[in-house]
């Protein structure tokens, strides 16, 4: 398959989710979710428009109906360059930043036109691992074999696994099985999207993302792992007899079919970039100082493998959308 996405491109995908993080960062721990998101979407459409691609966003804030901005469907960019899809994720974990808790990061990923797995917006099982464990995975098998299997690729003990597990009833069984196995666990609150990019990286302190999860991070972090040669298998997890038409109206007839990477993401040319909003296992969040704001992002693309970690340094008073956005709601 030949290359559509110029490399070019990545450092504009980096403003984009450079954009979404300044405007919502200023809203951490004010407690109001909705103006977290609204900042961020805003933010990152404003950053896209100005990006050359002709884009469609297929994961997105919802239906036409149900979100403003940055819908499924919606054509972003300039219109000028490649045609793509678009995932994106103005900001994972918009009740984490609200909190003030860890592990917030708007988000991503871009690949040549029809080569991202179209998901609905449910849930999904999925698993994940980094590159030395592609492979062995198997989302049918036990978990105990799973575990076994990538301890050995990693050159560990399963008791040396750290497996990172959305803390909620739906993941029960999952949770008794690795504490059975002998793993390390770490439960999280939300934004499971992070630790699953986090097993790439084997200084990150999570070596596998298991359990059911929202379906749109799936994709997006499959696009991450893609990036890496990692891997991730996943199942759509619906919860209504509405999820499963759904599902079909998007043209997905087995809806219990296990999806392999080629599944979720089409080939190599793919783009997947993030920046922390709040302090994460990969990234660092927002810091303000004064009329300067600093940001820590990752890009990565899979053409190449080259991962970047930017930090970045802006001037505020050169970018004054960036300022007042807790007075004036919007960035």
């Amino acid at each position: 398959m030949q290359t559509v996405i110029v490399r070019e491109l990545a450092l504009e995908f980096v403003r984009v989710t450079e954009a979404g993080a300044l405007a919502c960062g200023r809203l951490m721990g004010m407690g109001d979710k909705e103006a977290c998101d609204d900042a961020a979407v805003k933010a990152m459409r404003a950053a896209l428009e100005t990006v050359d691609i002709d884009g469609t966003v297929v994961i997105g804030e919802g239906e036409m109906d149900e979100a403003p901005m940055l819908y499924i469907g919606e054509k972003v960019g300039t219109g000028r360059g490649p045609k793509v899809d678009v995932a994106v994720d103005p900001l994972e974990g918009t009740t984490v930043l609200s909190k003030g808790l860890p592990r917030s990061m708007t988000v991503i990923a871009v690949a040549e036109e029809g080569c991202l797995f179209h998901a609905p917006d449910m849930y999904m099982e999925k698993l994940a691992v980094g590159p030395k464990a592609r492979g062995v995975i198997d989302l049918d098998a036990p978990m105990e074999d799973n575990l076994k299997r990538i301890a050995k690729c990693l050159g560990k003990n399963v008791s040396d696994l750290v497996v990172v597990i959305l803390d909620r009833p739906r993941n029960e069984s999952l949770i008794a099985s690795v504490r059975k196995a002998g793993a390390r666990i770490k439960l999280i609150p939300d934004g499971d999207l992070s630790p699953a990019v986090a097993v790439a990286f084997e200084d990150s302190g999570v070596d596998v993302l298991a359990g059911i999860g929202g379906a749109p991070e799936g994709v997006l972090a499959a696009a991450a792992l893609r990036c890496v040669g990692g891997e991730m298998q996943a199942r759509l997890w619906p919860t209504s007899s509405s999820e499963v038409e759904r599902a079909k109206s998007m043209g997905i007839q087995d809806i219990r079919r296990k999806l392999l990477m080629d599944d979720l993401v089409k080939g190599d040319d793919v783009i997947f970039a993030a920046t922390g909003v709040t302090d994460g296992e990969l990234l660092d969040g927002v810091r303000y100082i004064g009329p300067i704001a600093k940001t820590h992002s990752l890009v990565m693309r899979g053409t190449t493998g080259t991962i970047r970690f930017i930090r970045a340094v802006h001037r505020l008073d050169k970018k004054p959308r960036y300022v007042n956005v807790r007075e004036s709601g919007t960035p």
